[in-house]
């Protein structure tokens, strides 16, 4: 959600931040602009995408060691040209860049028209840009302590970068609530929303905290004080990503991508965690708060999207093993009802980047409570993750795509992981049944390969329901968060309405929807509630519904019924979903891709949800 790339120092700064613009497209976003400092400031903006900018620049200056780069995500005021970043001041002598939601602008804004200011855009960032500059003539101070005064007047969040026409060798960055990363090369600094842009420069890098400004002075070291002006000692961290992992590798698409990685991921997620063979599980933040957890009355889960599917995955799996009672909760709603919550609570956030804004304020409102807080996210470093108790981390990559999928599959391994290792300290899973699903958990990454053989069937399955304008998606048990995700997955990409059900409560309602017209996709797999989602697909074929079933290999009762089948291998129930879910993830992208749809920025749509 809005992405931020800055540059300083020797080289041309406009090919690093295009491309690294490029990088966070990602992000998800609906125009982009850069400002670039060549004895005066060019500033070029315009709606759409990257692409677009470059053509509006066409063979426009754009010298300069030191320039700052936006793709904005619409907030405050409609994606156009004028409310595109940067943003600048009345007089031209600065300008700034903005991620996430200033709560106090209209005030702001109200005294800043009083004291005579003009005002060209619907945002709440130009705000910024007059206040940093009005602070600065008013205190006759310099750039670093005029954001400094101004930032502590603002309420809501904010990564920024802020450039000067009389500091010409200092950028200043700053954030609180919105994620923001400082490279540091060779007499170069390099400002990004996440690490994708500097990972092709540096790989040295220091994690803003909150309510700090970090201060990029070509001439001098870097430095770091708090909006109080505290100074802090930079903590520089050495990144583990890789350049190929955010390359498409030969892929069409990242999505398709990383739905060809996940027996990787899974594996990953895995590494140095289970020994199948001696019916071992050893993940040091649960051994840290070990006492804590088996003593919790209650597990609370909370997550946004696809992250809360993998929540009610995992409600299934710990109250199934563990026998431990779990509530899952939207972040965006738990944070505002005015939950009840105890010290002997246990709270486990889940968030592919680490940066939700919805689950960082449930954490901090759960740990206001004294609840001990797990965090499950992808990205080391990275707020969620510092916010946390314990935690763990998938290892699935960099996940580029927009519509998660690797990352979904490689949050329920670890929340598998989790439930086994509750299970067993709490003596509420006997050994056989341990041994069993350890065992069948590591075979997922090879169940998958397999799974993904069958992506041209599943390609041409979706030739014939690419026109479609709804869909249903059914399961039960295990399966019904599955058929959340298939649902979700196919409403984010193809713009196709779907709904997800328990197939259980599709009389209670959604069987009035269905017709000829209808698909509905059933994950039919062998288990508990077999012969009741047979049953199930009975009443769908007796209304004529069209049904697209995921069966286990082998089936014959369902492939009687079902107009298409998917054959998954067979595995223990709990671990249906991490085998089920990648069929409906190939689906979803093979009909995405059909209709012509922007598989990996779909509309309207950020990665990473980093405001309100």
């Amino acid at each position: 959600m809005c992405g931020i790339v800055a540059y300083i120092g020797e080289k041309q700064a406009y090919p690093i931040i295009i491309k690294g613009l490029k990088r966070l497209e990602y992000r998800g976003y609906d125009s982009a602009g850069i400002a670039l400092m060549d004895n005066d400031i060019n500033i070029y903006k315009c709606k759409g995408k990257v692409s677009d900018l470059e053509k509006f620049i066409g063979d426009r200056n754009v010298n300069g060691t030191i320039g700052i780069g936006h793709t904005r995500w619409a907030t405050h005021g409609e994606p156009n040209d004028v409310n595109a970043h940067p943003h600048y001041s009345e007089d031209g002598n600065l300008v700034l860049i903005h991620n996430g939601i200033i709560e106090n602008y209209g005030t702001l804004k109200t005294e800043l028209i009083r004291l005579g200011y003009h005002f060209t855009s619907e945002t709440d960032t130009e705000v910024l840009a007059h206040l940093i500059n009005h602070i600065r003539k008013r205190a006759n101070t310099d750039l670093v302590e005029a954001v400094r005064l101004a930032l502590n007047e603002v309420s809501g969040a904010y990564a920024i970068v802020v450039m000067e026409k009389k500091q010409p060798d200092v950028l200043v960055a700053a954030k609180k609530g919105s994620p923001m990363v400082i490279g540091i090369g060779d007499n170069e600094y390099f400002v990004a929303s996440d690490a994708s842009p500097i990972i092709e420069y540096t790989k040295n890098v220091v994690y803003l905290e909150e309510e700090e400004i970090a201060v990029l002075d070509r001439k001098k070291n870097l430095r770091i004080i708090t909006i109080k002006n505290k100074d802090i000692t930079p903590y520089i961290q050495e990144l583990e990503l890789n350049l190929e992992a955010i390359e498409k590798g030969g892929f069409d698409h990242f999505m398709l991508k990383e739905i060809f990685e996940q027996p990787r991921s899974i594996l990953d997620s895995m590494r140095g965690r289970i020994n199948p063979e001696k019916g071992i599980i050893q993940m040091g933040g649960i051994l840290e708060y070990l006492q804590k957890i088996k003593n919790a009355e209650r597990i609370i889960i909370i997550g946004c999207g696809t992250s809360w599917h993998a929540g009610l995955v995992a409600e299934y799996l710990i109250e199934d093993l563990a026998r431990v009672p779990v509530e899952v909760e939207y972040a965006s709603e738990f944070r505002y009802r005015n939950p009840i919550i105890n010290e002997k609570d246990i709270v486990i956030a889940i968030s592919q980047s680490g940066e939700t804004a919805d689950t960082l304020a449930a954490i901090e409102l759960a740990k206001s409570k004294g609840a001990t807080i797990f965090g499950v996210c992808n990205v080391a470093g990275s707020s969620i993750a510092r916010a946390t108790h314990a935690g763990a981390y998938t290892h699935a990559g960099p996940e580029i795509g927009v519509a998660s999928t690797k990352a979904f599959t490689a949050q329920v391994t670890v929340l598998t992981l989790i439930a086994l290792s509750i299970a067993q300290h709490k003596g509420a899973i006997t050994k056989s049944r341990f041994h069993q699903v350890l065992h069948d958990l590591s075979t997922v990454p090879d169940l998958i390969d397999r799974v993904l053989k069958t992506n041209e069937q599943i390609e041409y399955i979706a030739s014939m329901f690419k026109d479609a304008r709804n869909f249903l998606y059914l399961g039960r048990g295990y399966s019904f968060p599955v058929a959340l995700e298939g649902a979700l997955k196919l409403k984010e990409i193809s713009y196709i309405h779907a709904e997800g059900y328990p197939a259980a409560e599709m009389k209670h309602g959604p069987i009035a929807l269905i017709d000829e017209n209808m698909p509905v996709v059933v994950i039919a797999t062998k288990g508990a509630s077999y012969e009741k989602v047979v049953s199930n697909i009975q009443e769908v074929k007796a209304r004529k519904g069209t049904i697209i079933a995921v069966v286990t290999e082998g089936d014959v009762q369902v492939k009687e019924m079902a107009d298409y089948v998917i054959e998954v291998p067979e595995i223990d129930d709990t671990l249906i979903p991490l085998i089920s879910v990648v069929p409906l993830q190939l689906l979803s992208y093979h009909i995405a891709v059909m209709r012509g749809c922007n598989v990996d920025q779909p509309r309207n749509l950020a990665k990473s949800v980093t405001v309100e």
